[in-house]
């Protein structure tokens, strides 16, 4: 996602206290008025439905009137509902007088949206045919995803885990049945017992500073024993894990899931591979199920 206000700020420097439109008293900027939407694409996660979500209309001139621009949705190019998705505050935007950045403002209906819908709601900037810059256009594209709140409680308790390690190393093995628990000491930590093997657990950290980077992290950890992993030892016969660099491990809140990714390697010997663990976290009921039908 691109902002294209670096660009125009470039544009200005070179203009820094020069001024435009009617006010002739000063030295005017001899470029091109142009009026845009400072993102081409924008993220919204949808927390509630009280807080508006701001999308800048910027210009390249400062006027010493106000100018007010239409904006509508585009339709085809979007799949939100008006009013029952989202909405917003006024069909228009106003730049004041002595300003280059104006709000265009929507919030999204929380209630409304469902924790697996995927939606956007494209729209179009109304100026001028002088007023538009070929190179960003006049469209800007919101992104909308529900965003429960974090509640450590939605990860605690039973917890499915699939692993491509069990394809790789633990054949017979297609899913694992886990309890986990809030550990007390660090904040925004569960332990996740018995994770490959039992009597090896492992622990998990949220960071919920931020909506759109709903990411989990570890430190190194021992996961297992070689030899009961590969039947012999190697190294110093403990199997670790640790956070891959290549890839970032994240939660979904509304869905109860975590996609963790992790390398396990041997101290002194090298790494053994970076896997795939899918976490879910089912009902008391949900997980009675799953052992009687796995006979445990």
């Amino acid at each position: 996602m691109k902002r294209l206000i670096t660009g125009i700020v470039a544009l200005t420097t070179l203009a820094v206290g020069f001024w435009g439109c009617n006010d002739l008293s000063r030295t005017t900027y001899s470029g091109s008025d142009y009026v845009m939407f400072s993102d081409t694409l924008s993220m919204y996660p949808v927390q509630d439905s009280e807080k508006w979500f701001e999308i800048p209309v910027t210009a390249t001139n400062i006027c010493d009137y106000d100018r007010s621009f239409g904006i509508e949705v585009d339709d085809k190019a979007s799949n939100a509902i008006e009013n029952k998705q989202y909405m917003v505050e006024s069909n228009t935007v106003t730049i004041k007088a002595g300003e280059r950045v104006a709000n265009f403002r929507m919030k999204g209906i929380y209630d409304n949206i469902d924790k697996t819908d995927s939606l956007s709601v494209t729209f179009n900037l109304l100026v001028k045919d002088e007023n538009k810059w070929d190179l960003y256009g006049t469209r800007t594209r919101v992104q909308m995803q529900k965003a429960c709140p974090f509640e450590l409680s939605t990860f605690e308790g039973n917890c499915l885990l699939t692993s491509t390690f069990f394809n790789a190393y633990m054949t017979k093995t297609e899913h694992r049945l886990l309890q986990t628990e809030r550990e007390a000491s660090e904040e925004n930590t569960v332990i996740l017992h018995n994770f490959f093997y039992k009597n090896y657990d492992i622990k998990i950290k949220f960071d919920p500073s931020d909506p759109l980077k709903p990411f989990v992290e570890f430190d190194d950890q021992i996961i297992g024993s070689t030899a009961e992993a590969f039947g012999t030892i190697y190294g110093n016969g403990k199997l670790m894990c640790t956070q891959p660099v290549a890839y970032d491990s994240y939660y979904n809140v509304c869905q109860k899931f975590v996609f963790l990714y992790m390398t396990i390697y041997v101290e002194g010997v090298g790494a053994v591979g970076t896997y795939v663990n899918i976490l879910e976290w089912i009902s008391d009921e949900e997980a009675e199920q799953y052992k009687k039908e796995e006979g445990l």
